[in-house]
């Protein structure tokens, strides 16, 4: 991010070019909102963000969009702080109905006075650049959008550094969480059911579906590519690392069976430990179910975890894998499920998963269905970076939904509560799955 005070050259197409600050009143609530974690480029755009802001903007067709949200409504004036490597240009900035051009010529980094826009209520404000004309190789260099007036008063959320890579975060969106409360009567669980329908268009690139999630891992389905899908199941070592080759044999996750389609390894980055994964065509619109159980062995002290998925059509089980990890020995703990974008390039789409038909079952096979849950967000939403997010109940299903910056979110730490699916609990004979 550009933050020194730079020299301007005397070749300024238009006044309203000015330094940072000029013409800003002291009293005037005034926030600098970096390119580098609150913008995004359309698809096959020349235009790229990068940490100190936007480049390579040369396409007639790019479009490029940074967000903020404000508390209350009021009018805010736009500004942007830029540069012009060579020669000059002229640019649109679209903002809440306003539209306002603006030639710019300036080599040195300057505020650039945009315009002044009205904001109808507390929610977020999509500011859109585009390229009129060019007699250089680049539009401009954007480092940042410069936002004061009156519709800040009350507060505002945006990304507002990269302190903990948060340009990274910021950009991804916040996930979202669903901790599921046991009946109290459902000591030990041993299993744990639950199916996903992800409805239709809502199944974004770069999303993770997790339907399974408890202490030591987390069982889902992903979104990988525009052609590949994905049935995901990792278990965490106990070993403190992001490096996997750093875990000590002893604190390894060990393999102990997988399905004949399944993929197996080691994954790292956000911990380390085991992972396997079946290439799965699974579709919007459809059912499908997760099943996680868990073995533990109280001498050795290590549990081992076992993943199931079933296409509901087709109705048969398929192991995805097993897992024995050590410094254990318990059953399911922290039962949870979560949505979460891991593409920062599309964390301006949003996404929705429900989740239906949850139930533990004890270590005396007992069935208990599970219909309460709390709805919690990460580090990127209770820090008031980004606020699109939310989860709800809607009769028997629980969902959950972020990113797209859409406007109203759920309150974090909110009890929500499903209708009962019935009495009639899946039926599954344990001793005869795969």
């Amino acid at each position: 991010m550009i933050k020194a005070i730079y020299f301007l050259t005397a070749c300024l197409l238009t006044c309203s070019i000015s330094y940072a600050g000029e013409g800003i009143s002291a009293e005037t609530e005034s926030i600098t909102i970096p390119f580098g974690g609150n913008a995004w480029v359309s698809k096959n755009a020349n235009a790229r963000i990068r940490k100190d802001g936007l480049s390579n903007w040369s396409g007639s067709t790019d479009v490029v969009s940074v967000y903020f949200r404000t508390e209350s409504a009021g009018q805010v004036e736009l500004s942007l702080r830029l540069s012009v490597p060579e020669g000059k240009s002229k640019i649109s900035v679209t903002a809440a109905g306003s539209t306002f051009e603006k030639e710019v010529a300036n080599l040195g980094a300057a505020v650039l006075k945009i315009g002044t826009i009205d904001i109808g209520q507390a929610g977020y404000v999509k500011v859109e650049l585009r390229g009129l004309s060019k007699t250089g190789h680049v539009y401009a260099e954007v480092s940042d959008l410069i936002v004061s007036g009156s519709a800040l008063s009350a507060g505002s959320a945006y990304v507002k550094n990269n302190e903990g890579n948060y340009f990274h975060w910021g950009r991804r969106g916040p996930s979202v969480h669903l901790g599921y409360k046991m009946p109290k009567e459902a000591e030990n669980v041993q299993w744990f059911y639950n199916e996903i329908m992800v409805p239709e268009g809502e199944d974004k690139l770069g999303t993770y579906f997790m339907a399974n999630g408890f202490s030591g891992g987390y069982f889902g389905m992903q979104v990988n590519s525009p052609t590949e899908r994905r049935v995901l199941f990792s278990i965490w070592s106990p070993f403190n690392t992001d490096d996997p080759k750093s875990i000590p044999d002893s604190l390894k996750v060990v393999l102990k069976k997988k399905g004949s389609t399944t993929n197996t390894g080691e994954f790292g980055n956000e911990g380390s430990g085991g992972q396997s994964y079946l290439f799965y065509p699974w579709k919007a619109g459809k059912r499908y179910a997760f099943l996680i159980g868990a073995q533990p062995d109280s001498l050795k002290k290590t549990t081992i975890y076992t993943a199931y998925f079933k296409d509901i059509e087709k109705g048969l089980w398929q192991l995805v894998a097993s897992f024995e990890r050590p410094k254990s020995g318990t059953y399911l703990k922290g039962l949870h499920s979560f949505l979460e974008n891991f593409s920062p390039d599309t964390g301006d789409q949003s996404r929705k998963g429900t989740y239906t038909n949850q139930w533990a079952v004890d270590n005396k096979g007992i069935w208990h269905e599970v219909t309460t849950a709390a709805f919690t967000a990460d580090a990127t939403a209770r820090i008031n970076y980004r606020k699109d997010y939310a989860g709800g109940t809607d009769g028997t299903f629980f969902y959950l939904k972020n990113c797209g910056f859409f406007n109203e979110f759920t309150p974090i730490q909110t009890v929500l509560e499903r209708k009962s699916s019935g009495d009639k609990h899946p039926d599954i004979d344990f001793k005869k799955l795969p």
